[in-house]
């Protein structure tokens, strides 16, 4: 009896050892896979910026390091695309994040040209609080043009002839001059020089 005590608490010794030393405990992996950051650059670049850049944060001596993705395509933690921008907080000309910045941006805080999120600001917003110079469509919609929703403050304020519809033909569309097609050149450069200056940032 005796020696099938002794022989249990050698194997219940090893056992743990075994355990600990492999790490495999579902704790021990959910840490380490949080010291591992994920990264993918694609080698093809253009202008100075990879084509496709994705990041992930780590934690590092216990304090999370967000992962900063720069490309022309970027999904991260933060994320700068110049094109398309994924990421908690997405700057790009397609931004889709917690927090969305650009042309098109889709978040839960949305800020640019045409904003859609809980809370939208641009020149046109769509949102369950809309913020917009031209036209604002929420819930809560106040613009200098046009408004629609439950509660609407503009200088043209379109009812819904129900609550099924959303008028959005009463919205005359602004014509489209060689100025706006200047204004989003400039947005375009401006996005690839903050993309390439945060790229030269994170490389020192």
């Amino acid at each position: 009896m005796v020696q099938c005590n002794d022989a249990a608490e050698k194997l219940i010794g090893t056992t743990r050892y075994r355990v600990s030393a492999d790490d495999r405990s579902p704790s021990n992996s959910w840490a380490a896979s949080r010291e591992i950051p994920m990264e993918y650059r694609s080698s093809a670049s253009f202008l100075g910026l990879p084509l496709v850049h994705i990041a992930t944060g780590q934690s590092i001596d216990g304090r999370y390091r967000r992962g900063v993705a720069t490309a022309w395509f970027a999904v991260g933690d933060v994320a700068i695309g110049v094109f398309l921008a994924c990421g908690g907080v997405a700057f790009g000309g397609i931004s889709l994040g917690g927090a969305a910045l650009g042309l098109l941006p889709i978040g839960g805080v949305a800020l640019g040209l045409f904003a859609v999120g809980g809370l939208g600001l641009g020149i046109v917003a769509v949102g369950g609080a809309a913020f917009a110079w031209y036209a604002a469509i929420g819930g809560l919609a106040v613009a200098h043009d046009y408004a629609i929703g439950g509660v609407a403050l503009a200088q043209t304020v379109i009812t819904p002839p129900s609550s099924e519809s959303l008028p959005l033909s009463s919205i005359p569309q602004a014509p489209f001059h060689w100025s706006d097609a200047l204004l989003l050149i400039v947005i375009a450069g401006a996005l690839l020089v903050v993309a390439r200056s945060v790229q030269g940032r994170r490389k020192e």
